[in-house]
């Protein structure tokens, strides 16, 4: 039987905004790719992405913050128990809001209705595969574009359908001196398909700051790149914005100072002793820096904030109100 011709007219077909988790980074019914090098901090990136949206958190560089949500994350790699839970936990996450797919029986794909299924049961706004070369299927070559294409083309309909963003973890090869569009693993397919991709790397061998970089947005001009830390001792922690590029985190080179690091050093400097709220905020201002960032940079140092004498003061977390007067 011939396959019927059906032309559709473009004037018939209405016209509709994009939607976002996090503009321009998340697309909302679309795909995002997060990829870098193994041990870079993609896991860490996105557990600290789903424990904002779960308590309802504005995430960087972002003034709206939407309700709690619910998100749906899938593994390969990591327990659940003794990794992504006490992860989760660190940085702040509702677990009652992350659910996960039980694999027990039949191991999870791309094309696998239970995608659907579980994203219109929790109404879950964003589902997390993690690698994404995990979930391809035993018979599918992620360097054959012929196979790779249907499966990324379903999932794609599904993230369409119910407007649910999708986020696929990679890893990189390892080639050198190419260009950032041919060194994730597997096709190009894979890249072609996203509407977002996010790169993440660090500037210099052994340091804790990481940055994303925006490789591709087909939706939006890029967004600037933003700055994190995996510190040894106190975890996760946004470093805000930063001039670093795409290139500066494949070659490991440039800067990532931020606005927020700016005023951390700052905080350290002036809060030697106690000082009153009006005059770090005066500071900040005198410096460019939002009452937003200050914020954040306030709450990576564990900045206290006490009512003294009538007078709000602020202090690091060894010092106490009492010695105000002395």
């Amino acid at each position: 039987m011939k396959n019927e011709l059906k032309l559709i007219a473009m004037s018939d077909i209405p016209s509709e905004q994009v939607q976002w988790l996090w503009y321009p980074y998340i697309p909302l019914g679309k795909l995002t790719i997060v990829q870098g090098d193994p041990g870079e901090g993609k896991t860490s990136f996105v557990l600290a992405i789903i424990a904002a949206l779960t308590k309802g958190i504005p995430l960087p560089e972002s003034s709206d913050a939407a309700a709690p949500m619910n998100v749906i994350y899938q593994t390969a790699e990591d327990g659940l128990a003794d990794t992504i839970k006490p992860r989760l936990e660190n940085a702040g996450a509702d677990c009652s809001r992350v659910l996960v797919i039980d694999e027990g029986q039949h191991e999870l794909t791309l094309c696998d209705e239970r995608l659907e299924q579980a994203i219109r049961k929790t109404a879950a706004k964003l589902i997390v595969l993690d690698p994404l070369q995990a979930y391809l299927g035993s018979d599918v070559d992620m360097h054959r574009a012929n196979e790779v294409r249907p499966v990324l083309k379903r999932i794609a309909s599904i993230a369409e359908q119910t407007q649910c963003a999708v986020i696929l973890i990679g890893h990189m090869n390892k080639a050198q001196g190419i260009k950032s569009s041919y060194r994730g693993l597997g096709s190009i397919d894979f890249r072609a398909s996203a509407r977002s991709v996010l790169l993440i790397g660090r500037l210099k061998s052994g340091d804790t700051i990481r940055v994303v970089a925006q490789d591709k947005n087909s939706l939006a001009p890029e967004g600037p790149s933003i700055a994190f830390e995996l510190h040894p001792e106190y975890g996760f922690q946004w470093r805000g914005i930063c001039d670093a590029t795409v290139d500066d985190v494949l070659n490991g080179s440039g800067q990532a100072q931020t606005k927020t690091m700016q005023m951390e050093d700052e905080l350290k400097r002036m809060l030697t002793s106690r000082i009153p709220a009006e005059d770090v905020l005066t500071c900040a201002k005198r410096m460019g820096i939002s009452e937003r960032t200050l914020n954040i940079a306030k709450k990576n140092l564990g900045v206290i904030s006490e009512k003294c004498g009538g007078q709000w003061y602020w202090h690091l977390p060894e010092q106490g109100c009492k010695d105000v007067s002395s």
